[in-house]
């Protein structure tokens, strides 16, 4: 790899260390509530290690290295530094190496999928492994993989035969796994009714196929099927399937025990027959008993600490059905929840406004409980702004589901300096606004976005969720619809790995077309929801939300990989489709200006006075289809739409792409608290936001 190329796999330097701070909401809670957000904590955390296993395979070994020099030297670095006779810069390098490592639980980057190298020399973290015998035989295991960036394709997850990384699909170096094998296996999974959500899959040196479930035990009493072993036809003819328990068995092991300490503290009957099946879930591997615990979950409304954890987001399976490790506990904030409460009572109002007829919207909204939330604890690779769960269809569509904003996450402050693309006059107005206007994107992407449209659906073999002798017609072209989901068939099955992706932009569009709608910005505290002055308050909200969203498209060319020339995070290619929408829009609208050669001075001109005429039009154009073709199930019209509005040209790739690379600000890793029981109390302890502050707080989860 030439060094130009090397560079942006470097880590970041330094990180963008942040606390999660929750103090004051925490003590705030009973004893009672601290024992039940303590043990779900616990719960989440001890998932560490899934998280690091999914990773890559050589995640976890590293993350045994750093806690290893930590712990001989008691988290003295500077005594290490000194006996390794290191210098100050390699000292610091390694440190950021080690927050960023930790921040992501893995050595590839939990958003964009990357992997990222020490800047340090080999040599520099040699001597420090040499200051005592464990820490030299665990070297020793990693040192190889640290560094490793040839073939450039292993620099990124996805399948193993297009020679990229994945700790979710497992085989042999005799026998390879292939994304025939993996697609043939998952569609006859599916075929069986077995939920993939807390599985990986191993093909052995026989080539047969073994699908690991996660459980405590390697023998459960649950099953979500009788059988667990098939012979396999067609191309795969005579080979092997078999169900393995007891994938991670220690760790589930703690974490079902953990939910069994929530479940004992819980606040009301509907969260202990939650935790019931959580523990079921996590003990015998019954995704059926998951499934059952989120139809609890969206019943437990208005409660002092909120919660979810189980294996949740798809985004990391380049095939995506498998789900990433996720545990969190969480202290409602009441004030901010509050203009939440409003929106959810306005939005069967509000999606009526929305660019699609009646037919294609569910029959009723689904009224969720919409919170905003102080984060405790977050298990996972990384922290997201929002949440919009569950993700299971049978219960999103029919039953109903929860919307969380995380109000500590988003209020989580680096250091203030110059935006990279915001013009010089707009710097002023951003500044003031991001945090608002990301608010109400977040809010209206997760409570509107994720939570409108309906799947149409023959629910079973004859049984139609419409009227199959009088389907509706399609807004597109006027004709009656002829696709629509089978028997069976889900969102998930039908479009794939493009899934996760597709429904993020569907989302994000949603809020850019609701939005504009000033009666919406004065829920949040913005206007007196008049269109009177667009230069106002709530004028300038709104022109922030557009300019956010037209900036991060084009933040988003660091996610995708000129090697394999794809997308490496679901809601960055999103993004990267709006700005697009936008520049299409017409460049009265939307312009990328520049004046130098390397594109050095470019920045994002957007009229704040075109965003009605312009931009809301050209938005929900776009919105239409995305949301027509994910009601019919029309992989292949979504699939051209969604593949050419989120292709690189070369412009992109060799000019705008290197800059964005240049100017590139480090994503925030964050420093999470620790409860401890003590005695009959809870207690909590902080950590300062540095990257020693950071490895210590994962060093004194020694559940983990």
């Amino acid at each position: 790899m030439d060094e130009a190329t090397l560079k942006q796999y470097l880590a970041d330097d330094p990180p963008t260390v942040v606390p999660l701070s929750i103090k004051p909401h925490f003590e705030a809670l009973s004893q009672q509530e601290k024992k039940y957000a303590h043990y779900i904590s616990r719960a989440s955390f001890s998932g560490t290690r899934v998280n690091l296993r999914q990773c890559s395979p050589e995640s976890e070994a590293i993350y045994d290295f750093i806690l290893a020099l930590h712990k001989s030297s008691n988290g003295d670095w500077k005594k290490l530094q000194s006996e390794a006779k290191l210098s100050d810069d390699d000292l610091r390098h390694f440190l950021n190496y080690a927050a960023q490592f930790i921040g992501n639980l893995g050595n590839y980057k939990s958003f964009g999928d990357s992997k990222f190298i020490p800047r340090l020399p080999s040599a520099s973290i040699e001597a420090l492994a040499k200051t005592s015998p464990e820490t030299e035989k665990l070297w020793s295991a990693v040192k190889d993989h640290l560094y490793q960036s040839s073939p450039i394709s292993k620099m990124h997850l996805g399948y193993p035969d297009q020679g990229h990384v994945s700790a979710y699909y497992l085989d042999t170096p005799e026998n390879p796994i292939t994304t025939e094998e993996i697609t043939i296996t998952s569609d006859f999974i599916k075929e069986t009714g077995l939920m993939p959500e807390n599985t990986r899959l191993r093909k052995t040196k026989e080539g047969d196929f073994e699908l690991l479930i996660a459980s405590a035990t390697t023998n459960p009493d649950i099953r979500d099927l009788k059988e667990s072993e098939w012979t396999l036809g067609g191309k795969l003819q005579g080979k092997k399937l078999r169900l393995c328990y007891g994938d991670h068995h220690v760790e589930m092991g703690k974490i079902a025990e953990s939910m069994a300490g929530a479940r004992d503290h819980a606040l009301n009957d509907v969260q202990k027959a939650m935790h019931s099946e959580y523990v079921k879930a996590f003990h015998d591997g019954s995704m059926f008993a998951h499934l059952e615990s989120q139809r609890r979950w969206i019943k437990d409304i208005n409660v002092p600490v909120e919660c979810n954890i189980g294996f949740i987001e798809t985004y990391r399976d380049p095939h995506g059905i498998r789900g990433e490790w996720e545990g969190f506990a969480a202290m409602i904030n009441k004030e901010r929840t509050k203009a939440f409460t409003k929106l959810v009572e306005s939005a069967p109002t509000n999606v009526s406004k929305l660019p699609w007829p009646e037919a294609f919207e569910k029959d009723k909204f689904l009224s969720p409980d919409f919170t905003s939330l102080e984060v405790l604890s977050f298990g996972s690779s990384g922290i997201p702004a929002g949440i919009n769960i569950p993700n299971y269809d049978v219960v999103r569509q029919n039953e109903g589901f929860k919307n969380v904003s995380l109000g500590n996450v988003l209020s989580a402050a680096a250091p203030k300096e110059p935006t990279p693309f915001i013009r010089n006059e707009d710097q002023e107005v951003w500044d003031k606004y991001k945090d608002d206007a990301f608010e109400v994107q977040v809010g209206l992407h997760e409570l509107l976005g994720h939570g409108c449209g309906k799947l149409l659906q023959e629910t079973e073999p004859g049984s139609y969720n419409f009227d199959v002798k009088n389907p509706p017609s399609s807004p597109l072209d006027g004709k009656p619809i002829t696709k629509w989901y089978k028997p069976g068939e889900t969102w998930g099955t039908v479009f794939g790995g493009m899934g996760p992706s597709y429904e993020e932009c569907r989302a994000e569009s949603v809020a850019m077309s609701l939005c504009p709608d000033y009666s919406i910005l004065q829920i949040f505290g913005f206007g007196d929801g008049r269109e009177v002055d667009i230069n106002g308050k709530a004028g300038d909200v709104l022109f922030v939300c557009y300019l956010q969203m037209a900036r991060a498209g084009l933040a988003a060319l660091q996610f995708w990989d000129p090697a394999s020339r794809k997308w490496g995070q679901a809601h960055m290619q999103a993004r990267f489709a709006i700005l697009q929408v936008f520049l299409e829009a017409g460049p009265e609208f939307c312009e990328l200006r520049h004046t130098k050669e390397d594109v050095s001075d470019l920045n994002i001109h957007l009229d704040r006075n075109k965003i009605e005429s312009h931009g809301r039009p050209a938005i929900n154009k776009f919105l239409q289809k995305l949301q027509v073709y994910k009601a019919t199930a029309d992989l292949e019209a979504g699939k051209a739409l969604y593949e050419g509005i989120t292709h690189v040209n070369e412009f992109y790739a060799t000019k705008l792409r290197p800059e964005v690379l240049r100017q590139a600000k480090p994503r925030k890793v964050f420093v999470q608290a620790n409860t401890f029981l003590d005695g009959d109390d809870v207690t909590l302890k902080e950590y300062d936001a540095t990257p020693e502050g950071l490895i210590q707080s994962f060093a004194d989860r020694d559940y983990v």
